[in-house]
């Protein structure tokens, strides 16, 4: 099984989400495979956010959904706080899922337009309680009340007649309506306006403290991971090439590829000048036919023979801040 390693795996006992070798692969078309996901592990500790970053068709997504069994992994673990859920099966699967819930990259298209926003939130209650009426009106009119939504006009209003942004805040209203130890966060602003995205990231970042929430937030938006993420991981072509605390990631990349991304971020400043050096030349790889040894190898200039034939494993450049490559950054600006 091909890997980056597992030496930034913690064996804290507050780790609550621990992923191990996980493999996601999709059939396509004349026998080929899609290697969506290529034996990825990280780990979360209980109220921490992970934010999990990289470009488009990189497998971010697909590790969210894999994460909740949905669809089931092709091969490795995860473990929810003591449990193995790749083990589990039919209700019992379904009963663990109440423990590790979803936010959709798109809130309109997540959420039932035949139904009225109380019914959509109630609809987990319906099916594991509590089942008294009362109750349940208290508990969905305390959670709507916490993420902004009027309850009295929930009870009569539809998905179409709010905003994207109060959808997603409808959306994160029914995914903690069940009190889930971990949320993952697929993309939850990347649809929303800058100012409608603050909002929610605020809202998600109050909410956290006051129910104890534990985060996987996915984005390609590296400003956004940064202000919400306390350890960062660096995804490309199906593997984590770089994980550390947020700060330190940011401030000091080790991996060619996230030195790439943060560079390419723009700079909201209309007079800044453009630097232009900041391009990556070589093949994009497609995830049928990965490249051998190091997946970035045919887009990074500091690579050579090693990167062709090797795979990197992970390794610690600094403190709890690993990377898997032959050439890291810190370690050449080392010396």
């Amino acid at each position: 099984m091909a890997g980056s390693g597992k030496a930034h795996l913690r064996s804290s006992e507050d780790v609550i989400l621990r992923v191990e070798d996980l493999v996601v692969e999709f059939p396509a078309r004349k026998g080929q495979v899609v290697h969506a996901v290529s034996g990825i592990s990280f780990d979360v500790a209980r109220g921490e956010t992970l934010g999990l970053v990289g470009e488009s068709g990189c497998g971010k997504s697909t590790t969210g959904r894999a994460l909740l069994q949905l669809p089931p992994p092709t091969s490795g673990t995860v473990t929810l706080d003591g449990d193995e859920l790749t083990s589990l099966e039919g209700k019992a699967m379904m009963r663990r899922r109440t423990d590790i819930q979803m936010i959709f990259q798109d809130p309109i298209s997540s959420l039932n337009p035949r139904r009225t926003i109380s019914k959509i939130v109630a609809e987990p209650l319906d099916v594991w309680g509590p089942k008294d009426e009362a109750e349940q009106q208290r508990l969905i009119s305390d959670i709507l009340d916490a993420v902004g939504i009027d309850p009295e006009s929930a009870a009569y209003k539809r998905p179409h007649e709010y905003s994207g942004g109060q959808c997603q805040r409808i959306s994160i209203a029914r995914a903690l309506v069940m009190e889930p130890k971990v949320i993952i966060c697929d993309e939850p602003v990347s649809a929303l306006d800058v100012s409608v995205q603050a909002q929610i990231l605020n809202m998600l970042e109050d909410l956290k403290a006051k129910y104890g929430l534990t985060l996987v937030f996915i984005a390609h938006d590296l400003a956004v991971v940064k202000n919400i993420s306390d350890r960062v991981a660096v995804m490309y072509l199906g593997k984590i090439c770089e994980i550390g605390e947020s700060d330190e990631l940011y401030a000091s990349p080790a991996h060619p590829y996230t030195k790439l991304l943060i560079e390419s971020h723009p700079e909201p400043d209309p007079h800044a000048e453009v630097d232009e050096s900041v391009v990556v030349g070589g093949d994009i790889p497609s995830p049928l036919d990965p490249p051998s040894g190091c997946r970035f190898r045919t887009r990074c200039e500091f690579a050579d023979a090693t990167c062709s034939t090797d795979e990197p494993q992970m390794r610690e450049v600094g403190p709890a801040h690993f990377v898997a490559c032959h050439h890291p950054l810190r370690l050449a600006q080392s010396h």
